[in-house]
């Protein structure tokens, strides 16, 4: 295993890049008005996607081509990270210090998750219901045009917690393994699931293998987030008791093998219910409940998601520290 490890390791990462990195993003999170590489992953796939689609419109060739397009994808992003890397190494390893602390800065986004969802709260104040519907429609798939205000507060809360996994865990636990380019590539496979992972007529074959990618991808991470959310709620102070009986009870009742770990870690420690009918694209979906409803959606439960993404996400850079500064002394 050694070997692989060092495979992946190929250029030297200090693990004070990781830091730098993680102050930047709670400092500043993501500016729309600079150039991120998620949205260069998402030119990227909308590009490949135009030319896979001249393949015929089969199911067989669809799910071939959908395949293709997360291998190139996840394959290009890989190879164009390690080879940046490599070569700022070989300019200078402060260059590559500042490189790997940018990559670390775009890869995370607890900020921004906590600022859109703080966000929606302003809306509520602001302009009322309606506002607070367009706002919540930023950061998540469901349909938001009829939503009452628990139900707004309710899909808040839960994209918070869904996304302390895949949007902060996750991509740290491939950083933990494989530096910034690896980081970089699970961001391709998140990017590939957002944007055709779907169980729609347009990408029900073509999206089926980013989707599967996804879960494939997350399963790790997703049950480390589960146990760090816990411990965050006993730092915090919240239930952390009912956190780990919802986690273990109610985990796997959600339709994505891994999301239901941190909603279900998450509804535990904050007393919420969450799951229930939603509507995607017009479609009802109904999902299995998670939690107990012991209190009602408020603007302070979705500010206690919120501090709880933020404990388990410096519980998950600590944990990324000490395996990257064993990695310093190992490989």
């Amino acid at each position: 295993m050694r070997w692989f490890f060092e495979l992946l390791n190929l250029v030297p990462f200090s693990p004070v890049a990781l830091v730098s990195g993680y102050l930047l993003d709670l400092v500043f999170g993501d500016n729309e008005k600079l150039p991120h590489p998620v949205r260069w992953i998402g030119r990227l796939i909308t590009t490949l996607e135009k030319h896979l689609r001249k393949l015929p419109a089969t199911s067989g060739w669809e799910k071939a081509g959908g395949a293709l397009l997360a291998v190139l994808t996840v394959a290009v992003v890989y190879g164009a990270s390690l080879a940046i890397l490599f070569i700022s190494y070989e300019i200078s390893p402060y260059l590559c210090f500042a490189v790997s602390t940018l990559l670390v800065w775009t890869g995370m986004s607890a900020r921004s998750l906590g600022d859109e969802a703080k966000g929606v709260l302003k809306a509520f104040d602001n302009g009322g219901i309606e506002a607070a519907r367009i706002r919540l429609s930023r950061i998540v798939g469901r349909d938001t045009g009829s939503l009452d205000k628990k139900d707004v507060l309710r899909a808040t809360t839960e994209t918070v917690s869904e996304n302390t996994s895949d949007g902060v865990v996750a991509p740290l636990f491939f950083l933990a393994i494989g530096g910034p380019a690896l980081m970089m590539a699970y961001k391709a496979v998140n990017t590939l699931d957002s944007m055709v992972g779907y169980k729609n007529a347009r990408y029900i074959s073509f999206g089926w293998f980013s989707a599967r990618l996804d879960d494939a991808a997350n399963y790790i991470p997703a049950r480390i987030a589960g146990v760090l959310a816990v411990s965050a709620s006993f730092i915090l102070g919240y239930n952390w008791l009912s956190s780990m009986r919802t986690m273990l009870r109610d985990g796997g009742k959600h339709p994505s093998p891994n999301s239901g770990v941190i909603e279900a870690a998450f509804a535990g420690a904050l007393g919420v219910r969450f799951g229930g009918p939603s509507s995607y694209g017009g479609r009802e979906s109904v999902k299995p409940f998670i939690g107990v409803e012991a209190r009602q959606f408020d603007p302070l439960i979705v500010l206690s998601s919120i501090r709880l993404m933020y404990a388990t996400t410096f519980l998950m850079v600590s944990l990324t520290l000490v395996v990257r500064v064993a990695a310093v002394f190992a490989l």
